[in-house]
């Protein structure tokens, strides 16, 4: 079952399929989302065993993004009207690329989450993973706008520090606020299609943004409804606070 619940003006949840909702959406200026991974990341996140032969990490709970990514990266394209920033390990990158520059989308480049705090290889077996792709396109018309100049792709960010905790691959809150303030404007609509625990909405409206999320599942649509709606209790004091819903929640 659908719901759309608007917290605040400019600030609304949907509960359901991205593919379906993103073309009923207007006004969208830049999507910022950290989609599922590739299939053979959560295989492997299924079940990860230390040398003890104890398990370390269960699984995800939710499919990779192989078989719909081609159908994916083309709404995001089409729903977007200034940047695409998805993330994505680094074997995924030309995976997005394709898709995305068939759809339409102007490639731009690969930024890089460095996680000085990321987890070792419990196995032993080789390096562990110690960074996180994102890819950027642009989807509007013109020069390419951002606000950061001359700036290298490159966030530091600890992977443990400012977690909500909750949802198994939330990304750090400063991580995404750091990318609103670099990519986006005050006032810009950011739609994240896989909204998860509501991170990049908890970024977005602490910046002054107006924020649409994404979510099928429940759990997480609630997680993000709670988040964002605590945030929405804390703004910065330099920044104009989104005014009351004049709506309830309703179902579809």
């Amino acid at each position: 079952m659908s719901r759309i619940e608007t917290i605040a003006e400019g600030v609304t949840l949907y509960l359901g399929d991205c593919r379906e909702i993103l073309p009923t959406l207007d006004g969208i200026k830049h999507i910022i989302s950290d989609p599922p991974y590739e299939d053979e990341l959560h295989a492997a996140t299924d079940k990860i065993r230390r040398n003890d032969g104890r398990v370390s990490v269960l699984g995800l709970n939710f499919e990779g993004i192989n078989a719909s990514r081609d159908e994916v990266a083309a709404a995001l394209v089409k729903a977007s009207n200034g940047w695409l920033i998805v993330f994505t390990l680094a074997e995924g990158v030309r995976a997005w690329r394709d898709p995305i520059q068939a759809a339409g989308g102007k490639w731009d480049t690969t930024l890089a989450w460095i996680k000085p705090d990321a987890s070792p290889r419990f196995n032993g077996q080789g390096a562990a993973r110690g960074f996180e792709c994102a890819v950027t396109a642009w989807c509007g018309k013109g020069y390419r706008s951002w606000n950061a100049g001359g700036k290298r792709g490159i966030y530091t960010h600890c992977v443990n520090v400012g977690r909500q905790g909750e949802h198994p691959t939330e990304k750090p809150l400063s991580l995404m606020a750091e990318i609103v303030r670099d990519y986006t404007q005050l006032g810009e609509l950011i739609c994240d299609p896989f909204c998860g625990s509501g991170t990049t909405g908890v970024a977005a409206v602490k910046a002054g943004r107006q924020f649409i999320g994404i979510e099928r599942d429940e759990k997480w649509f609630d997680l993000s409804r709670r988040r964002i709606t605590e945030a929405l209790r804390q703004p910065d004091m330099f920044v104009q606070a989104p005014k009351p819903a004049k709506q309830e929640a309703f179902e579809l």
